[in-house]
């Protein structure tokens, strides 16, 4: 079996699982701090906050499994294992790309409409959560195809 440089059990996977752990973290700070109850009465918003509250400890679990695969050098030769993982990222990664897009869009209609709620860099805020849930996605889609091409090797 090739090890795909970003695969699980790879420090290459880790690095992939960390990153989106980071930006999922981040993602979440920007939207929940110093943010009037307002911000909640649009639905993308409330979705951003549950789809990163869903990729964080997705990410930081699968993280954990790969410092465990990476210090052990034990690659992860289990098929059903990695289906599971795949389909785990595959969903999340789909719901990463609909939230940062769809909040993305609705904080440029809040900017450009002139709300009264979006005075003092609360939008500016929005638009920075939904650019870390983007690049929440990225890290999300390459870790999803890197094990997706090692996953057809397992059978």
């Amino acid at each position: 079996m090739n090890k795909q440089p970003g695969a699980m059990g790879t420090s290459g996977g880790l690095a992939l699982r960390l990153g989106q752990a980071t930006f999922s973290v981040s993602s979440l700070l920007f939207m929940c701090f110093g943010v009037s109850f307002f911000s909640y009465s649009y639905a993308p918003f409330c979705f951003l906050v549950t789809t990163m509250g869903l990729v964080t400890p997705w990410s930081l679990g699968l993280a954990m499994i790969d410092t465990f695969l990476v210090l052990a050098k034990r690659p992860s030769n289990q098929p059903r294992v990695l289906s599971a993982v795949v389909l785990g990222d595959w969903v999340l990664s789909v719901l990463s790309l609909a939230v940062s897009c769809s909040t993305a869009s609705v904080a440029d209609f809040l900017i450009a409409s002139g709300n009264v709620y979006c005075r003092d860099t609360i939008c500016l805020r929005y638009q920075l959560s939904a650019a870390m849930a983007f690049l929440t996605w990225i890290l999300s889609s390459a870790s999803l195809l890197f094990n997706l091409w090692l996953l057809p090797t397992l059978y």
